[in-house]
């Protein structure tokens, strides 16, 4: 469903947010949309193991192995950072997805940088036999197609779509899908401007743009400034943000209306993308910085 957000705005503007986060309780937003062709893939090749790779708090880890879990499937994580071995029970995405069966494997930040190597996955292979792989973050083509079903006729009427960016399949779903006279802007999580060549191996359209200067720092990095900004936001709308992505779209959507970046009488779609599981795991690291946290 889509929300509008309902305090004044400037120059007529508009602007609603897709609730992609009600989704489903642990298989919310993107995740949801990425691993919904996937899982039929595998079911139609008969696996029964699903492996794929993440992060300490990544969402994709924690979705798929809900979403395992939920049908029928044995799940491996490859996970980023062997030192993390011992410290499940100290992560709250990691006890999640242990608790949802998955099966960890713990590799160092080397090693973990040729996860898409061929014979990295062989090695994967050998030691665990016949699996499903789904890359991190879940993006692939089957991925993009899901997220081509994110916008319905329903949001024909919006200007500009708006979506945090991370691996890029969610934004290639809905460059896909966008109208012709709709701009998709794309808010990436990660410092740099290096996933526009990611996102054109999936789309062919001309229509979208990437605005790289909200990642406040870089992936999973935050300011007191940004968490005190998203608490407001929280009082303001009832809508819970997670601080990794959407956060930051929405927090680069209200500041690009402030500068009049959009045309007046403009009709604005943001996509909450879910991920609001990490929040845990962000307001553990703020306290233990004696940092203001997320309220929800």
């Amino acid at each position: 469903m889509n929300q509008e957000i309902t305090y004044e705005l400037p120059n007529g503007i508009t602007l609603e947010i897709k609730r992609e986060d009600l989704l489903h309780p642990f298989v919310s937003g993107n995740k949801f949309r990425k691993l919904k062709y996937n899982v039929l893939q595998a079911k139609a090749e008969n696996h029964s193991v699903l492996l794929t790779f993440g992060g300490a708090f990544s969402n994709h880890i924690a979705a798929v192995a809900y979403a395992g879990k939920e049908q029928g499937f044995e799940t491996i994580g490859v996970i980023r950072g062997d030192e993390l071995r011992d410290k499940i029970s100290e992560n709250p995405t990691l006890s999640f997805a242990q608790e949802c069966g998955m099966r960890f494997e713990f590799v160092t930040r080397e090693a973990y940088r040729h996860k898409t190597d061929a014979a990295f996955i062989a090695q994967l292979q050998a030691q665990f036999g016949s699996f499903y792989l789904v890359p991190e973050g879940g993006t692939n083509d089957l991925a993009v197609k899901g997220c081509e079903e994110i916008l319905t006729k329903l949001d024909a009427d919006f200007d500009f779509v708006c979506s945090a960016v991370g691996t890029g399949g969610t934004i290639s779903g809905l460059i896909n899908s966008a109208l012709p006279h709709q701009k998709v802007l794309g808010f990436p999580a990660l410092k740099g401007d290096f996933l526009q060549d990611e996102i054109r191996n999936f789309v062919q359209n001309k229509n979208w743009e990437l605005q790289i200067d909200y990642h406040f720092g870089g992936y999973g990095k935050v300011t007191t400034e940004f968490i005190e900004w998203m608490n407001w936001f929280y009082t303001q709308t009832g809508i819970p943000l997670d601080p990794i992505y959407t956060g930051k779209m929405v927090f680069g959507v209200m500041d690009l209306i402030q500068r009049n970046y959009f045309p007046p009488n403009s009709k604005i779609l943001m996509i909450h993308t879910g991920g609001l599981q990490g929040i845990a795991g962000m307001n553990a690291k703020l306290r233990n910085q004696n940092k203001p946290i997320l309220v929800l």
